[in-house]
C-alpha cells in the first residue's frame, strides 16, 4: 500500500460554496485497475478527495459541485447493486437528496467485465465555466473553471500519455494545471488548493481513504504552493520507493505471457508461497510451499486467457505483486 499525505502551512482566501472542481475517473480493462483523481480550491485535507468513491472490482464515482455525502453514498449503493454509470446518474437525478440536481455534477466509469462504460452529468446551475467529457474508459468533469480548456486539456493529456493508469491520471491533472484552473484560486496564482490521486488494483480489499494500492493526497494550510506539482513530487517519490523495493526483492516470472507453466524466481529471497488473483479480485490459486526455495513453479494450464496478479510470499509476508498474462 502506497499511502502518503503532504500538507504545508498556507493561508488562502476562499469561499468554498460546497464546490469541488475538476476531476477524472478511469479504468484499465487490461489490468483491472480503477482510478480517481481531482483538485479543487478548497484548502483542506478532505477538500478534493471527498468526491471520490471507488467500488473495488467495479468502478469509480465522483459526485461534485454542491457535493453531498448522501448523494455519494446512494451512487455507491447503486454501483454495488449492478447499475451502469448512466443508470446511476439517472437514479441520482430522480432521487436527489435536496430534490434539485440542477447544480450537481457527476462523472462515473466502470470495468464491466473488460468492456468499460462511462457517463457524466452537469446541471445547468453549476458555476460557470463548466463542462464534462466522456471516453471509452474515462469520464472528466469540471465546474467553476477559468475556462473549459481545463477539462479539454485533461482529456488530451490522459489520452496521449503512455504508461500505467496512474501515469495517465497524473498527466491529466498536469494538463489541467494553470493559475485559476479553479477560478477561485486565480488571485493566488495556483490551480487549486488540494489535489488527490487514487488507484485501486484487483488485489486491494479496502477502498476507504488511505488504503488503496496508490492513495495520494495534498492540501494547503498556510504557505502558498502549487498542489498539482506537490502531488507530482509525491507521486514520483512513491514510485521511486516502489521501484527500490522491487529491486531489493527481485521477483521474476517467466515465461510471461505464459501458456502452461510459469517459473517464479528470486535471486535473493527464499519463497514460501504464492496466490493468483484475476482482474475481478477473485483468488484463483493459493499455495504454501512445503519445501521453500528461491524458484517455484506455477501451473496455468486450465486458466482462462487474460491478465492475473501473482502475490509472492515469504513466511506470510508479501514480497511483491507481479502481473501475469496467460494466453
Amino acid at each position: 500500500m502506497k499511502t502518503l499525505y503532504l500538507f504545508t502551512a498556507l493561508c488562502i482566501s476562499l469561499t468554498a460554496f460546497g464546490q469541488h472542481t475538476f476531476s477524472i475517473v478511469a479504468v484499465d480493462p487490461v489490468t483491472g485497475e480503477i482510478g480517481s483523481a481531482g483538485a479543487t480550491c478548497i484548502a483542506d485535507e478532505h477538500g478534493a478527495q471527498d468526491i471520490s468513491a471507488i467500488v473495488l472490482g467495479v468502478g469509480a464515482i465522483h459526485t461534485q459541485s454542491y457535493w453531498h455525502p448522501t448523494n455519494q453514498a446512494n451512487a455507491t449503493t447503486r454501483m454495488e447493486a449492478g447499475d451502469s454509470p448512466q443508470e446511476i446518474i439517472d437514479w441520482l437525478l430522480a432521487n436527489d437528496v435536496n430534490n434539485d440536481p440542477s447544480a450537481r455534477q457527476y462523472n462515473i466509469v466502470d470495468l464491466n467485465s473488460g468492456n468499460p462504460r462511462s457517463a457524466a452529468y452537469t446541471g445547468p446551475n453549476c458555476f460557470a465555466e463548466f463542462i464534462d467529457i466522456t471516453g471509452p474508459n474515462y469520464a472528466i468533469a469540471g465546474n467553476i473553471l477559468i475556462s473549459q480548456d481545463v477539462v479539454n486539456d485533461m482529456e488530451t493529456a490522459f489520452v496521449n500519455t503512455t504508461g500505467t493508469l496512474a501515469d495517465k491520471l497524473m498527466a491529466a491533472l498536469q494538463g489541467a494545471k494553470r493559475p485559476g484552473a479553479d477560478s477561485r484560486c486565480l488571485s493566488d496564482g495556483i490551480s487549486s488548493a488540494s489535489a488527490f490521486l487514487r488507484v485501486a488494483d484487483p488485489t486491494d480489499t479496502d477502498s476507504s481513504y488511505g488504503n488503496l494500492s496508490l492513495d495520494l493526497n495534498v492540501w494547503i494550510t498556510t504557505t502558498t504552493f502549487e498542489p498539482i506539482d506537490a502531488l507530482q513530487d509525491l507521486y514520483d517519490t512513491t514510485l521511486g520507493i516502489e521501484e527500490s523495493s522491487l529491486e531489493a526483492n527481485q521477483i521474476l516470472l517467466y515465461p510471461n505471457p505464459a501458456e502452461e507453466t510459469v517459473t517464479i524466481q528470486s535471486d535473493k529471497m527464499i519463497l514460501t508461497g504464492y496466490e493468483v488473483i484475476d482482474i475481478t479480485g477473485k483468488v484463483i490459486t493459493k499455495r504454501a510451499i512445503t519445501a521453500p526455495n528461491n524458484k517455484i513453479l506455477l501451473d496455468v494450464i486450465g486458466y482462462a486467457k487474460g491478465v492475473y496478479f501473482v502475490n509472492v510470499y515469504k513466511n506470510g509476508n508479501k514480497l511483491s505483486t507481479e502481473k501475469l498474462v496467460v494466453q
